[in-house]
């Protein structure tokens, strides 16, 4: 979808010319190259003439629907950023706008299953989920696999095709094909269900895995060697929540905008 929507708004600070002149449009610019795509895309700036002059913007709240940031699929982005440093002077002389300094943002995101399940491609989770496959299949814990599964697959690289996402009550559940390097014939299904709990803020933890042999087993094959198994996000990230429902997640926590 276009990022030039016409629901874009901003709202302008009444006591700042320069807000509305200068720096609303120059914002503007920098928030659509930060994205793919948006649907709905709102901001308003605070701060008087003096403060913005000197390059200080004490606030920045931001509000997206339908944004699609690093290849992540976000439904919902609501969004806070405070004393924050830009090159006024050269915005002035017609240049981009750049930030100074790390921008610590606080705020919420919502991803709906179908986002998730869109995102899967996006370079974090691609390569959480590559991890994750390494470790399942690695041949020295094969023999904890399902013995029809490990037979199957053999020994060779294992990747997974079709990947989706199901989410549930403070679990999910990963599904796909399996397929192997050298023998592309082998497809088999994968079901994996876990919980999800947060580590140090900055990591996703994977909680009592277990193979399913189909979506309505009420027997599972448990994977011990995957409990505890961790999502990095990254030193700038730390959430202080995270909420699975059924076919919705919700993360509420900071970010650090590197310039």
């Amino acid at each position: 979808m276009p990022i030039d929507h016409p629901s874009e708004t901003d709202h302008p600070s009444r006591r700042s010319r320069l807000i509305s002149s200068v720096l609303s449009p120059a914002v503007r610019l920098w928030l659509r190259s930060q994205v793919e795509s948006v649907a709905d895309l709102q901001f308003q700036l605070e701060g008087g003439d003096r403060q913005i002059l000197s390059g200080y913007v004490p606030k920045v709240s931001i509000a997206a629907r339908q944004a699609v940031y690093q290849g992540l699929h976000l439904s919902q982005v609501d969004l806070t950023g405070e004393n924050i440093r830009i090159n006024l002077g050269q915005v002035l002389r017609g240049k981009s706008l750049q930030l100074l300094e790390v921008v610590p943002v606080f705020g919420n995101l919502i991803l709906h299953q179908r986002d998730l399940t869109a995102s899967l491609q996006a370079p974090l989770l691609a390569t959480a989920l590559s991890d994750l496959l390494t470790i399942l299949f690695q041949p020295e814990t094969r023999h904890l696999l399902p013995p029809e599964l490990a037979s199957a697959l053999g020994t060779d690289t294992v990747h997974l095709t079709q990947p989706q996402i199901e989410l549930g009550h403070q679990q999910l559940t990963l599904g796909g094909i399996l397929t192997n390097t050298n023998n592309g014939t082998n497809r088999l299904p994968l079901l994996l269900r876990t919980g999800i709990s947060l580590s140090n803020r900055s990591k996703l933890c994977l909680q009592h895995p277990e193979l399913l042999p189909t979506p309505t087993a009420t027997e599972s094959t448990p994977l011990p060697h995957l409990h505890e198994f961790a999502i990095d996000l990254g030193q700038e990230v730390e959430l202080q929540e995270l909420l699975l429902e059924p076919e919705r997640l919700v993360c509420r926590g900071r970010i650090s905008v590197v310039p």
